[in-house]
């Protein structure tokens, strides 16, 4: 939870500015896997479909006691792409992400062995793609695309940065969107009267949220103050027990679910009543976060303030009290801190290439720190951040963050003077 609100909240941050605009649609479609060695590396020319889409197959499998990620061709030419993940047998992993240039370009979730394949397909530009099987003997991977690359970015650096805060504003409306298929799955479990069932998938819901809070200080209802915590959709959706409760609002949202599925360690009435309560709530941010729009400085900021996050309550168990799957939270700060930082880069890399330099190098240690925790059988597929882990891994965990959310803390002003 992003703490805006003094009057409720311990600590205060700036967060992003948010004002209505037109609505920006969302452009995320597209996950891969990576390839082992053998794979192909030039474009496989009977590998297109009837409609003369190229094709993919990625297939997750254990072999030789290891989790592996495989393709049929890591090297595909520009144009529409279609990607069909089959999990076989490689229970560490569930994920797999496409990226260029530290920004997400796809990703899919949740891929269970034994599930049946799913397809995706998207338009891809010529360029250097990495391939991300977390869990996977070799987890990052290069996949390739020939032809025709992207265009790089003309114009003004404020025209390059201002086309930036468009493409992150269709990442949180994505996220958030997501979040609200996901929490309505809680709130089955929860109704149900599943224990089980419902931690799963609070687990699962989580990172939704901590990917797109940075821009909380526009997740307010119309006709509401943004100090007024009846209509702060942050508070009603992620407000914590350890922070100051508003009387006259009470406690709801994640968190209290969250206490009566592992503290209180059974489904009750109340609890089914903030279940339903959260599922309203985020259809309200649903429409909320439609027109949202950023400056240059809301990213750098939010971008900044994620970071400061990690540090201030995941890394310190605050925010995840009763499960403990502060590192699944962790996780998602720090994606949603890389995607508002991956929307700037055009721009910061035509006014200071050395700290770009220096921001995806210290993204990747953190992503790689973070990858040691992993751990498939977990819910939300990472370790459990229990007091004791916290005791000795607290301080490695700090010293990744802190250099970054340093680097991070010099982007506001450079793109502001910039604009």
């Amino acid at each position: 939870m992003v703490n805006h609100q003094p009057a409720t909240r311990s600590g205060s941050r700036s967060g992003l500015w948010a004002a209505p605009a037109l609505a920006v649609a969302t452009a995320l479609a597209l996950s891969a896997c990576g390839s082992t060695d053998g794979a192909k590396s030039t474009p496989n020319p009977s590998a297109t479909n009837a409609n003369g889409v190229s094709t993919v197959n990625v297939t997750l499998a254990e072999d030789a006691g290891k989790d592996a990620c495989s393709l049929d061709t890591k090297t595909v030419p520009a144009g529409p792409v279609t990607f069909t993940v089959t999990n076989t047998s490689a229970p560490g992993v569930t994920e797999m992400e496409l990226l260029k240039d530290q920004r997400i370009v796809g990703e899919k979730e949740n891929l269970a062995p034994g599930l049946d394949p799913v397809s995706f397909t998207a338009t891809l530009d010529g360029g250097k793609y990495q391939i991300y099987c977390p869990g996977a003997a070799s987890e990052y991977l290069d996949f390739s695309v020939t032809g025709q690359a992207a265009a790089t970015p003309t114009g003004t650096v404020p025209t390059i940065l201002s086309q930036g805060t468009k493409e992150y504003s269709a990442y949180v409306v994505d996220q958030v969107n997501q979040l609200n298929t996901v929490v309505k799955a809680l709130d089955t479990a929860v109704q149900a009267g599943n224990l089980a069932d419902a931690k799963t998938a609070y687990a699962k819901a989580r990172p939704f949220y901590e990917r797109a809070e940075s821009s909380v200080e526009g997740f307010v209802l119309p006709g509401y103050a943004v100090d007024d915590n009846a209509g702060n959709l942050d508070y009603l959706i992620d407000m914590r027990e350890s922070t100051p409760v508003d009387d006259k609002v009470g406690w709801k949202g994640f968190h209290a679910v969250e206490r009566d599925l592992w503290q209180g360690g059974a489904i009750t009435p109340a609890t089914k009543a903030l279940s339903t309560e959260l599922v309203g709530n985020v259809g309200h941010l649903v429409t909320v976060v439609a027109p949202l729009q950023y400056k240059p400085e809301d990213l750098a900021n939010g971008a900044a303030d994620l970071i400061e996050e990690v540090q201030n309550t995941k890394i310190t168990g605050e925010e995840e009290a009763y499960s403990h799957i502060d590192l699944v939270d962790f996780a998602g700060n720090v994606e949603g801190a890389q995607q508002a930082y991956a929307s700037l880069r055009p721009g910061l890399q035509k006014i200071d290439p050395a700290l770009v330099t220096t921001l995806d190098q210290q993204f990747q240690t953190v992503l790689t720190t973070l990858d040691g925790y992993r751990d498939a059988a977990a819910p939300g597929g990472y370790r459990v951040w229990t007091p004791a882990l916290r005791g000795t891994d607290a301080p490695k965990l700090t010293a990744v963050i802190q250099p970054l959310h340093e680097s991070l803390g010099t982007v506001a002003q450079k793109v502001v003077s910039a604009s």
